[in-house]
């Protein structure tokens, strides 16, 4: 017997364990390498288990509804047994005698996909008259894949396909942009060919690693025809529908029995699907929970779901199920709608929800302010902005603190390094390295801006983590994270400043270079502004805007000699911070180590 373990897996550096949904084999099941053993969840997503071989499943040691840790060892499986079994095979076409159990057993698992039926009608991927439309060319087929685009993120969204069945692609052409609650990017294709079938449609959001699209590698443009019509063709017979089958007067017990008469008769459950009317993604775990407590499709639908995107969570369902045993039995003649999710003996969400809704149509808008205007919708990258901004205003106090800092040595320190510099390091001499600098030594002094504040607790981080704003045209503001800035020097800094701005604009950040930031560097001085009151990039506590620098008559001391008037360089900074654990002197005192700073460089500064 050889025997192999299947553990948990890991799903990303932040989870530490899983619970198992629902197993799809059974000990003494035969099972194929790659095909699923067991439906995992966890409080970020759930999850289908492969089987890491082809074998007969032994034993599963973890029971339905258990959370264990990653590593543990869920099942054992015997691929001896599926060598043996493949030697001994009988013949594929089974003795007539059997027909009946043949389709006794087709019957079965027609049931038992049945769940899977009714989520492929209501989110279908593919159907007969595309595949009757479009033959596979001949060449070999490439899979086109959701990409990992991080530690943390398990799913992706299609925000648009730049390439229609039947085009032509060249190798890293891009064939579609995916995104995230953090970033967009674009997609290559992994190889040159003729994309012959797109199996995602846009808005559709999917996991990573699902097969989004096929490939074509020898087949020539124009070979693919693109889908049909959904319309059906009169000449075409039609199948008749499901529900116009026989169908058994009274629906059989799990076990294929019928239920006695006295039993009381339930309504028949109604399909639990992947995807609401309302075009909201229900995961496994919600419709696995929904689907063992008998709630009906329409009560989903009403849950106000506190999810990315209003997705209804396992919290969110079982908040409703306490409220539900807590109400009383409402009149059957006046059914009311559900209550918002949310327990009634716990205190409201500290932090803010936000959505941008869609607003009235384009003629009501008209008719409110007159033809003489032009309706622009909001893009994804702008919606995202709009509602974490508000969330933001909506979780922190903020307060914002000013300063005047003279930099006219840091000018001129730049001026006389920039030239050397690119020709050295390939990269601009930008202001903003030296901003990164001076806001970490601030940092070191007051580690209370570099924090977060969890419920009742604040949580101080001893790396600094820097994000920087990126202005990506008219599109909006990203701040990708240069991580432990706090290691390197001037020189440093400016080269991954280059680096992860210039991925920015290009759609080329992953997920996770925009995330686990600890403390923001805005230079709104680059794009003309004096000073500003900017917001905080939860769930950090600060962030710093660095005006522009520009020449002023100031009163300076003179050696002793008394005040004079001199023109030096000047710029104005403010600080925006959470008044819940940043008070105005801890505010101040930041600000005035950052001038320190800044005012602390001169032209002959050995920094490179």
């Amino acid at each position: 017997m050889a025997q192999v373990d299947v553990e948990m897996p890991k799903m990303g550096e932040s989870i530490t364990e899983g619970t198992v949904i629902a197993w799809h084999k059974q000990p003494g099941d035969e099972v194929e390498q790659d095909e699923i053993l067991l439906e995992i969840g966890t409080d970020k997503v759930d999850t289908e288990v492969p089987s890491p071989k082809g074998g007969v499943l032994t034993e599963t040691l973890v029971e339905e509804g258990d959370t264990v840790e990653v590593g543990t060892i869920i099942a054992t499986l015997d691929t001896a047994a599926a060598e043996v079994d493949a030697d001994d095979a009988p013949p594929a076409e089974a003795p007539a005698d059997d027909e009946a159990a043949a389709d006794e057993a087709a019957d079965d698992a027609s049931d038992a996909d049945a769940e899977d039926d009714a989520d492929a009608e209501a989110a279908p991927l593919e159907t007969d008259s595309e595949e009757a439309a479009s033959p596979a060319p001949s060449g070999d087929e490439v899979e086109v894949v959701m990409p990992k685009m991080g530690e943390s993120i398990t799913e992706g969204t299609v925000v648009a396909w730049y390439k229609d069945i039947g085009e032509a692609v060249a190798i890293d052409e891009t064939i579609l942009e995916i995104g995230t609650d953090k970033v967009d990017t674009e997609v290559p294709s992994p190889a040159e060919g003729v994309l012959t079938e797109k199996l995602v449609e846009e808005g559709e959001t999917v996991e990573v690693g699902t097969v989004v699209a096929l490939l074509a590698s020898e087949a020539e443009a124009g070979s693919v025809e693109p889908p049909a019509s959904d319309e059906p063709d009169a000449t075409q017979e039609t199948a008749p529908e499901a529900d116009e089958a026989e169908l058994p007067s009274t629906p059989p017990s799990g076990d294929g029995a019928v239920p006695d008469a006295d039993e009381p008769q339930r309504a028949p459950e109604e399909t639990i699907t992947r995807r609401g009317d309302d075009g909201r993604f229900y995961s496994p775990l919600v419709r696995s929970i929904a689907k063992e407590e008998g709630l009906r499709m329409s009560e989903l639908e009403s849950l106000e779901g506190s999810g990315r995107g209003g997705r209804v969570t396992k919290e969110d369902v079982l908040a409703y199920l306490d409220e539900r045993e807590e109400a009383p039995a409402a009149p059957a003649s006046a059914p009311e709608r559900p209550p918002r999710p949310g327990r009634s003996d716990e205190p409201p969400p500290a932090r803010g929800d936000y959505t941008v809704d869609e607003g009235p149509s384009d003629e009501e808008l008209r008719q409110q302010y007159g033809d003489r205007i032009e309706v622009q919708p909001m893009d994804r990258m702008r919606k995202m902005t709009a509602e974490h901004m508000v969330r933001s205003k909506a979780t922190s106090a903020h307060v914002t603190s000013f300063a005047e800092a003279d930099v006219t040595g840091l000018v001129q320190l730049r001026e006389a390094n920039k030239e050397a510099f690119r020709e050295r390091e390939g990269v601009k001499l930008t202001y903003t390295p030296f901003f990164v600098k001076a806001a970490v030594e601030a940092l070191r002094e007051h580690p209370l801006l570099n924090a977060s504040v969890e419920g009742d607790k604040i949580v101080i981080k001893h790396d600094f983590h820097v994000g920087i704003a990126v202005a990506i045209g008219n599109k909006g503001l990203l701040a990708p994270v240069i991580r432990n800035a706090g290691d390197y020097n001037v020189s440093g800094l400016a080269r991954k400043a280059a680096n992860v701005a210039e991925r920015a604009r290009n759609k080329e950040l992953q997920p996770d270079e925009l995330q686990g930031g600890t403390f923001t560097v805005t230079n709104i001085g680059s794009l003309g502004s004096l000073m500003g009151t900017p917001i905080i990039n939860q769930p950090q506590v600060g962030i710093l805007a660095t005006g522009a620098i520009q020449k002023r008559p100031v009163v300076v001391e003179n050696d002793g000699l008394g005040d004079a008037i001199s023109v030096r360089h000047m710029m104005y900074l403010s600080l925006s911070y959470d008044h819940r654990i940043i008070d105005g002197a801890m505010g101040s005192s930041f600000l005035q180590r950052v001038v320190t700073e800044l005012e602390s460089f001169s032209a002959d500064a050995d920094l490179f």
